[in-house]
């Protein structure tokens, strides 16, 4: 068994409770800056859905560094312009651990 750390992928699903798409991706700047500055960001692709719901998908470095930053985004974050945009009934969080990788 290999003691590499993997890095894990963080999967975001959600759809806006109010604002147009265009305000919640310009508001996203604040967000994008606080997660450079994260332990173990490695990067952040945030993508709209035919349906206008959105799916943010971040790389980090070890699953570690992606529930830290997770925890501490709630606490840091949370009433960010675009986190105040998000309708939290429909918000799901999912992170997994990357086990193969084609570049």
């Amino acid at each position: 068994m290999s003691t590499r750390v993997q890095q894990s992928i963080e999967i975001v699903t959600f759809r806006l409770a109010g604002g147009s798409a265009d305000a919640f991706v310009a508001a996203n700047a604040l967000v994008n800056e606080w997660l450079r500055q994260q332990p173990g960001f490695v990067w952040r692709q945030l993508a709209e859905q035919q349906d206008g719901s959105f799916v943010d998908v971040v790389l980090w470095q070890s699953h570690d560094a992606a529930l830290a930053a997770g925890a501490k985004m709630m606490e840091e974050m949370a009433q960010s312009p675009a986190m105040t945009m998000i309708d939290p009934a429909g918000l799901e969080m999912k992170h997994a651990r990357i086990r193969v990788s084609v570049g």
